[in-house]
């Protein structure tokens, strides 16, 4: 059982509002495209749209010591695979409903939209992506003035 698989699944008993379905396939795309040196720090679950009312975009979410990887796999066949690298974070939006909560990666070129969440997992998500975009962003930064 990958590290990927274990934390969703932490993640989806701790928060059993969250939507989500084929954890496992999608955690195998995440497997499939971790670098040489990559670790996951912290995994979740959510459906990636802006709508409170569809279910089948599941998709694993993954913060590595690099990366926020997002991944599903296609019922039929392929994948979609998304990787934001610290240069591209810009910052995230907590959105809380009645029911269900999203939240929003705002990058360079879009805005990711994460839906489906239940409240209760909402502050924790923040907490963790805001400090990971932090360090990584300082760390990007000290990685470009020393090639400067």
């Amino acid at each position: 059982m990958s590290k990927c698989y274990e934390m969703v699944s932490r993640f989806k008993k701790k928060y059993p509002l969250t939507i989500a379905f084929r954890i496992r396939e999608h955690c195998k795309i995440i497997d499939t495209h971790l670098n040489p040196g990559e670790e996951v720090l912290y995994a979740f679950v959510a459906q990636k749209n802006d709508s409170m009312f569809q279910f089948f975009h599941t998709n694993v979410i993954v913060l590595t010591n690099k990366r926020i990887m997002l991944a599903t796999k296609r019922i039929v066949w392929g994948y979609f695979f998304v990787s934001i690298t610290p240069d591209m974070f810009n910052d995230i939006t907590i959105y809380k409903g009645i029911i269900w909560g999203s939240v929003t990666i705002d990058t360079v070129k879009e805005k990711v939209v994460l839906s489906n969440i239940s409240p209760k997992a909402l502050p924790e998500i923040e907490t963790i992506v805001s400090e990971y975009m932090m360090v990584e962003k300082k760390k990007y930064a000290q990685r470009v003035n020393e090639n400067n």
